[in-house]
């Protein structure tokens, strides 16, 4: 059975210290650390198959190609996607949100139009939508979130029209750490024949993916945060909607044939992959894929994870100087953003640091959600399955201490 311990000895990482102290990385939801399989994968393609994928004959490049298309289809199993032709390489989630807006804008949205994104949505899933909206004279919709952080979901229906568009909806909020009912949210959209997009940056961390079940149109993720490379991510998208956008971007590797007079493009999915591609850190997905599904699949895992949720939850609840944010525990993944009132924010963060504590102040991309909390900024510790109790025991206790320090 894997232990938390086993999972531990994997990451060179965590036996780092930060000030004479040991480090406790709380900061798995800006960016995870990496096993040494994912290390071991990089290394291994950038010394013995470092070459362009698809064009040459020559065998650096036929390994080079084999190992990324090897990691297409593993993504697609690991989504339970249609097909491999599904999914699209990009260089994180942003870049895959970047792409949707613009190609799916371009074929399907027109002046007059409507977009649907949530309150709570990372600046990734948010921009993107704004700039298409003000190139195409689009109106941008909001759907709001309850006090305890929950969205609004009853509300939906009334925003959407026959205007609506498409619908970009987290997954989990990376502030919030609430995980959405993405299902029930994909029916309702789809009564009214509205596609939507999840961003799965958090989502692809915390639980098993099926974009098959959930019937989303396009699921994006980061491999960064998933114990991969960076510049690493993936679109999913539904065939029907990839085979009608027209390309993001041009140049080698999404042709089919060039001429001065027209140029024809190539079939899905390299219509959306030009230029050169991430070759070696792409296929770095496959060892970060193997080890969150075996950390997916530990019952030990598993509970000390529910462990940390309820221990952490219990103690900033039950702290009057402190407001979590995102309170509803029955979908709290362990990620916690919340205020300390008479402490900034960032105050805190550099006190914790100095115990050896890494954890995420300010806005966390998501400026406009703490707007609508009233807040300036907030602190965030989110965890991830090589986090320990005793981990979050030392941060409840060095949090309260840091608190006594400033107030």
């Amino acid at each position: 059975m894997l232990m938390t311990e086993d999972i531990r000895n994997q990451f060179p990482a965590l036996s780092g210290t930060v000030y004479g102290r040991p480090l406790v990385y709380l900061d798995n939801a800006a960016t995870s650390q990496r096993p040494r399989s994912v290390m071991d994968c990089w290394t291994s393609l950038v010394n013995g198959a470092n070459a362009n994928i698809h064009r040459a004959v020559h065998h650096l490049a036929g390994l080079a190609t084999d190992a990324y298309e090897d990691t297409r289809r593993a993504v697609q199993a690991f989504l339970n996607a249609s097909s491999p032709e599904e999914i699209v390489f990009t260089s994180g989630a942003t870049a895959a949100i970047n792409l949707v807006a613009f190609s799916f804008g371009e074929a399907f949205v027109k002046e007059g139009d409507e977009v649907l994104v949530s309150v709570a949505e990372h600046h990734s899933n948010l921009v993107p939508w704004q700039l298409l909206c003000e190139r195409k004279k689009a109106r941008l919709k909001v759907l709001d979130i309850r006090g305890n952080g929950a969205l609004a979901v009853d509300t939906l229906e009334n925003l959407l029209s026959e205007r609506t568009k498409i619908v970009a909806i987290s997954h989990i909020s990376n502030v919030l750490g609430l995980i959405n009912p993405v299902q029930e949210l994909v029916a309702i959209c789809h009564k009214k024949g509205i596609p939507v997009l999840v961003d799965g940056a958090q989502g692809i961390v915390h639980g098993q993916v099926d974009v098959q079940a959930l019937d989303c149109d396009f699921y994006v993720f980061s491999g960064h945060k998933l114990y991969a490379a960076t510049g690493t991510g993936v679109l999913y998208g539904k065939r029907k909607w990839l085979d009608a956008m027209p390309p993001y971007m041009g140049g080698g590797e999404m042709i089919g044939h060039v001429s001065f007079e027209k140029t024809t493009f190539a079939p899905l999915p390299e219509k959306f992959e030009a230029g050169t591609q991430n070759f070696n850190s792409v296929p770095t997905l496959l060892p970060a894929m193997a080890f969150a599904k075996a950390c997916r699949d530990s019952v030990s895992v598993q509970e000390e994870q529910r462990a940390i949720v309820t221990y952490v939850y219990e103690q900033l609840t039950q702290n009057e100087l402190i407001t979590l944010y995102g309170t509803p525990l029955e979908s709290k993944i362990p990620l916690f953003s919340f205020a300390v009132r008479g402490a900034h924010h960032e105050d805190l963060a550099l006190i914790l640091d100095k115990m050896g504590i890494a954890v995420r102040s300010g806005q966390m991309c998501a400026e406009p959600l703490m707007d609508r909390l009233g807040v300036t900024g907030l602190l965030r510790a989110s965890f991830a399955p090589y986090n320990t109790l005793e981990e979050a025991e030392y941060f409840i206790k060095s949090l309260n201490k840091a608190i006594h320090m400033l107030i």
